[in-house]
């Protein structure tokens, strides 16, 4: 066995401290640390934040450890007992690292625990100890417990490494509710200042995990689960585990009533969380056959991200729509918002969704200012794709078969069986419920060109209308009328001017001369502020005007173009509610 003992040794200086107790370690033991972690398909160097590491031997006599690379040390001795001691800097306000003050802690064992080369599938039992002196915390996660009773710190084991970094540990004073789905206890914590209606949350979360769970089919694939939030005055993210998620929430995002309506923020809150515990299934258990096992030390390619997280944000508005939380208008809304993002990106016509999930360690989590420009995002892109391929199937089949189909069958193929898919699995079954082969659907993986999605959602009775934007803050959605001149930037406003934060090739903006990072502060010889695409409403198409701006400390000069606003996003409009029923019945 592999034992670690983890303490918030000092949460002012945001440090943990974690002893190592190797038993009968090899001559010239090795030891690692992820460098990334399962559903952030970027490398972190968690190995960066550790502090001081020493080895000893069973009576306290340090040995000679030595550093292989940004993430390898390696000890050679012969003791009979292998001892470790080191810290762990804490400070990213994340639901992917480690974060640890006075107000509580948290951690990724990812990010916090040496793995023993050669004896990951050994099992591993950690003692977790609160910080001195604090009596009042309390500690949550699924990993099995040894010792100590619910929300308590003690001793916890797990099967293997693979399982030990799979449950995140969160720890000080939060609020604790529990609710039933489908005979498997949910447990929902929440830490920080918050004023949450606790029953409605636990209400609509029920409807939720029952309606994803029934899809599957019983019974669910853990004996209990964890939805784990870190309430913020603004903070939005989610990151998905076996048995839990760990996410992060605005404090205006949560209910504060039984009868409250759901409005934009709760909405907001309710699909990241029905993204997350979707997860559950497809990512975490129906996988590329590239995750298994998991090679945490480099990138490891796949190209179908597009699937995993794709499949996944279609999902998770619609299994909200499904389970009662918001009505049909609201989900349209929720896909017309989707639809925007995507058709905003000219990267969309250079970049397809195989290669985006390729890519996704370079491009997607390392995006800059000229993201929009270059890549297209395969949870966006892929969720459409797979509202093409949910339309397709119910019109073909008469409404007998659908995505849903899809999603039971990989389950009982792949997931239940514990095999990784391959690059063409999704296709096979596919074409198997369609009846026919399905190259021509999934060869779209592999374009550029925008999905015929129109004519295939006038068939339930739903129109797809592109407008133009009706300003900065316009996502997408609603009937109404947008803007008549374009701007081509996205910016947010500074005490003097506007701060120029993207620039869509192409654009008014483009040919104007403008960069991402600049500082526009008048346009035709007036100031300009955070209403500036509403004031170039007053300028007739053909015509132009001056503008100055700060590049750094240099002022610079161009002229605008005044140019028709493009058609850009995206409403979908109910026409049909008859037809309509054959998707959203």
């Amino acid at each position: 066995m592999i034992r670690y003992q983890i303490t918030a040794i000092d949460p002012v200086a945001h440090l943990f401290e974690v002893a190592l107790r190797i038993d009968k370690p090899a001559p010239v033991q090795q030891l690692w640390l992820p460098a990334w972690l399962p559903g952030s398909y970027m490398v972190r160097d968690f190995a960066k934040n550790l502090i001081d590491i020493r080895a000893f031997d069973e009576i306290n006599r340090p040995l000679p450890l030595q550093q292989l690379d940004k993430q390898r040390w390696q000890v050679s001795s012969s003791a009979e007992v292998l001892h470790l001691r080191y810290r762990v800097y804490a400070w990213d306000l994340s639901v992917r690292t480690a974060h640890l003050d006075q107000t509580h802690g948290f951690f990724n064992g990812s990010s916090v625990f040496l793995a023993v080369a050669g004896r990951e599938q050994q099992t591993h039992e950690v003692e977790i100890l609160p910080p001195k002196g604090i009596v009042d915390w309390q500690l949550a996660t699924m990993l099995p417990r040894v010792s100590g009773d619910d929300w308590q710190f003690g001793r916890f084991r797990a099967a293997d490494y693979d399982e030990l970094i799979d449950h995140p540990v969160e720890m000080g004073t939060f609020t604790i509710g529990t609710f039933n789905a489908c005979g498997v206890r949910h447990d929902v914590i929440l830490t920080g200042r918050h004023y949450c209606c606790m029953p409605r949350l636990l209400a609509d979360l029920t409807a939720i995990c029952e309606s994803q769970i029934q899809l599957f089919g019983t019974p669910a694939p853990f004996d209990r689960y964890l939805f784990m939030t870190q309430v913020l005055k603004d903070g939005f993210g989610g990151l998905e585990h076996r048995a839990s998620t760990a996410l992060h929430c605005s404090r205006h995002e949560l209910p504060q009533s039984v009868d409250a309506p759901v409005d934009k923020d709760y909405r907001n809150y309710l699909t990241l969380c029905s993204h997350e515990y979707f997860h559950s299934w497809n990512v975490k258990r129906i996988k590329p056959a590239a995750f298994m096992p998991y090679q945490l030390q480099a990138e490891s390619y796949t190209r179908q991200l597009w699937a995993y997280e794709g499949i996944t944000s279609y999902y998770d508005d619609l299994m909200t729509y499904r389970s009662g939380c918001i009505d049909k208008q609201g989900y349209l809304e929720l896909l017309s918002q989707t639809f925007t993002r995507v058709y905003r990106g000219s990267g969309r016509l250079l970049q397809s969704l195989s290669d985006s999930s390729f890519n996704a360690w370079t491009k997607f989590y390392k995006q800059d200012e000229n993201a929009g420009n270059a890549i297209v995002s395969y949870y966006t892109k892929g969720a459409l794709f797979a509202l093409f391929l949910d339309l397709t199937l119910r019109l073909e089949t008469h409404g007998k078969k659908s995505l849903d189909d899809l999603m039971r069958l990989l389950w009982q193929r792949f997931g239940q069986k514990n095999l990784g898919t391959a690059d063409d699995s999704h296709q096979q079954l596919y074409s198997e419920l369609l009846g026919r082969d399905a190259s021509a659907e999934f060869a779209w993986l592999h374009q550029t060109e925008d999905l015929p999605l129109a004519p295939l959602l006038a068939q339930f009775g739903v129109e797809l209308k592109l407008r133009t934007s009706s300003g900065n803050s316009d996502q997408g959605g609603g009937d109404i009328d947008g803007l008549t001149v374009g701007f081509g930037a996205k910016y947010k406003a500074e005490s003097i001017g506007i701060r120029l934060t993207s620039i869509s090739n192409g654009s008014a903006a483009h040919k104007a001369g403008l960069s991402a990072k600049d500082l526009l502060i008048a346009a035709d010889g007036l100031q300009v502020n955070a209403q500036f695409e509403q004031a170039l409403q007053r300028y007739q198409p053909g015509t132009s005007i001056t503008l100055h701006w700060f590049r750094d400390d240099v002022l610079m000069t161009g002229e605008l173009p005044i140019e028709a606003a493009a058609k850009d996003t995206v409403s979908l409009i109910l026409k049909d509610d008859v037809q309509a029923k054959g998707w959203l019945g």
